[in-house]
């Protein structure tokens, strides 16, 4: 399974807690690049450039789909950018796209300065191009659309999880006792 959404739309924090929830790993591809550079993505960025940080994103997510077993990745804002991505991912995993507005995402990013695309003069405005440009490679790329901003991130991983077992996806037995809980 693969989440893939604009930078802040709760890829990240949604795997931690769907990957739980069905007890499988949870493996984010940003944080898999990170340790592979022994730097920040941002540093690397800025060093490199966007195609070279495009080119490395490439080889780790189809390396991390290729690994035996499940796990949900969590891919960045920009994964679907690039063709051979969007195919990897929908070849190989089941792929969640958690959809946010520009709006709500500004209000989640709006201090945050670790997203080398959001340090630019007017992030709402840049937010509002991402999304006019990234949503239509989201929804081509994934399985289910899911509305990120609705709700917690537990209703959302709920809502997740019982649209993928009405898929016949996850075997209900597998998270009955989970879906529903709260967070420890």
């Amino acid at each position: 399974m693969a989440l893939v959404g604009m930078p802040g739309g709760g890829k990240s924090t949604v795997g931690k807690q769907l990957a739980r929830q069905i007890g499988v790993p949870f493996v984010d591809s940003d944080h898999e690049i990170e340790l592979r550079i022994g730097g920040s993505i941002k540093q690397f960025f800025d060093s490199h450039g966007e195609a070279a940080f495009r080119d490395l994103e490439t080889e780790v997510i189809a390396e991390l789909l290729e690994r035996p077993g499940e796990c949900v990745l969590a891919t960045g804002g920009g994964a679907v950018l690039r063709d051979r991505n969007r195919d990897i991912l929908h070849a190989r995993a089941t792929v969640l796209y958690l959809r946010s507005t520009p709006e709500d995402l500004y209000r989640r990013l709006r201090h945050d300065t670790t997203r080398p695309l959001l340090q630019v003069r007017d992030p709402l405005a840049k937010l509002r191009e991402l999304h006019q440009q990234r949503d239509p490679l989201y929804r081509r790329c994934a399985h289910y659309v899911l509305e990120g901003a609705r709700g917690s991130v537990h209703s959302l991983v709920s809502m997740t999880l019982t649209q993928l077992e009405l898929a016949g996806l996850i075997d209900p037995y597998r998270v009955a006792a989970t879906v529903g809980a709260e967070p420890h």
